[in-house]
């Protein structure tokens, strides 16, 4: 039974195991979604999909399982917009004055498209048209047992409607950041925070929600004492030439850094392809605009947390040689690899965020230089799932 659907589901990077899917079997026998299509995905996605991450996925492979069809869910929008206006029954209106009909679900759905097919116009305190209150077997509000609910607290989105907006989009572990999502990946940089001595004032949202789950949804609200900011984080981008695709991503960190409040200290700096002797103080990186690269690692102490975010392409000799420095002018005694192994050394929280996806590596253009450089830093890619194994990469304590 849809072991096609079960295939497709495998194909689009969701794991999911047979026990899932023979649970979702006996939920299927036992009626726990009705007709519904929407019931369905519901159920489906309540007992297939393990992570929020994996909504937008499941979405995706939904929608494109059961394109094109068509349920009793496929209201007109006219309709839909009678059932939401405010509705007032007739006032002879007696509840009990009618008999309720024994339909099977065949047959509802056949005088429900009959219906579609014929109503053109409002209809509320009826017992045969699709209307608010009443006896009918279609719409809502209504008084009669049985029948197909249409609009009321449910709405009115079929379940490839839901799976085709895709509202799940920003879940998806393998998502290029946003502004947003930058600000809560570097948010878990607080647990380098120490605690203030006082008072439980600030709400723990964390242990709160386990807490609550641990008490069958009993709400369990947790203190804690406020955190001094004790993060030290300098921020290394590589700026112009190849990283010109990405620069919009980079803006948005940025953006994100600079509004987070979770940092004692934050530096930022700009440099071109690699480090040499002058990290730049914007990201245009024009000549004198700069701050001594020696100057940096004498003042900012080992404290801080080394973040580069670069694509590391380049050509070889720009990594790996005297006078490797592409801008005219600016010969550089010590090559740039010497320049990132005294980073290394410097500071031993450190990692290196790559917008070029990590499948591409091997392949791309600059592929030496990415992997030298993979040997002297951890690099993640620049994606919500690469950010986070790369901030917790930094709270490791050796």
């Amino acid at each position: 039974m849809f072991i096609t659907f079960f295939y497709l589901l495998r194909a689009r990077g969701l794991k999911v195991s047979l026990n899932e899917w023979l649970i979702l079997i006996e939920a299927l026998d036992k009626g726990l979604c009705g007709a519904s299509l929407t019931g369905f995905y519901q159920l489906c996605r309540s007992i297939l999909v393990k992570s929020e991450s994996d909504y937008d996925k499941f979405d995706m492979a939904f929608a494109e399982y059961f394109k094109g069809i068509e349920t009793p869910e496929d209201i007109p929008d006219e309709i839909w917009k009678w059932l939401e206006e405010e509705r007032t029954l007739p006032e002879n209106f007696e509840k009990n004055q009618h008999d309720f009909g024994n339909y099977g679900l065949e047959e509802l759905q056949k005088m429900l498209k009959e219906r579609i097919e014929e109503q053109k116009e409002k209809h509320n305190g009826g017992n045969y048209w699709i209307g608010t209150g009443g006896t009918s077997v279609f719409g809502h509000g209504g008084y009669n047992p049985e029948g197909i609910r249409v609009g009321g607290e449910g709405k009115h989105k079929t379940a490839l409607k839901i799976a085709g907006e895709r509202n799940f989009r920003d879940f998806r572990q393998d998502n290029i950041l946003d502004t947003r999502q930058f600000q809560l990946a570097f948010k878990k940089l607080r647990q380098f925070s120490s605690r203030l001595d006082g008072a439980r004032t600030e709400l723990d949202i964390d242990e709160t929600v386990n807490e609550t789950c641990d008490h069958a949804g009993s709400l369990r609200l947790v203190w804690e004492r406020p955190r001094q900011n004790t993060v030290k984080v300098l921020l290394l981008f590589d700026s112009d030439g190849s990283m010109m695709p990405y620069s919009r991503m980079c803006s948005a960190l940025f953006q994100a850094v600079n509004k987070s409040n979770h940092f004692k200290d934050l530096k930022v700096y700009y440099f071109h392809n690699c480090i040499y002797e002058h990290l730049y103080t914007d990201p245009l990186c024009r000549r004198g605009s700069w701050v001594d690269t020696e100057w940096v690692l004498k003042n900012l102490n080992s404290e801080y947390k080394v973040i580069i975010i670069g694509d590391a392409s380049m050509a070889p000799t720009e990594l790996m040689s005297k006078g490797g420095n592409c801008y005219i002018g600016l010969y550089n005694d010590v090559p740039g690899k010497d320049w990132l192994m005294r980073f290394k050394r410097q500071y031993p929280k450190h990692v290196w965020l790559n917008p070029i996806p990590k499948n591409e590596w091997v392949s791309a253009y600059g592929s030496f230089t990415i992997e030298k450089i993979g040997e002297i830093f951890p690099m993640y890619e620049l994606t919500i799932e690469g950010l986070e194994i790369a901030i917790k990469r930094l709270l490791v304590s050796k």
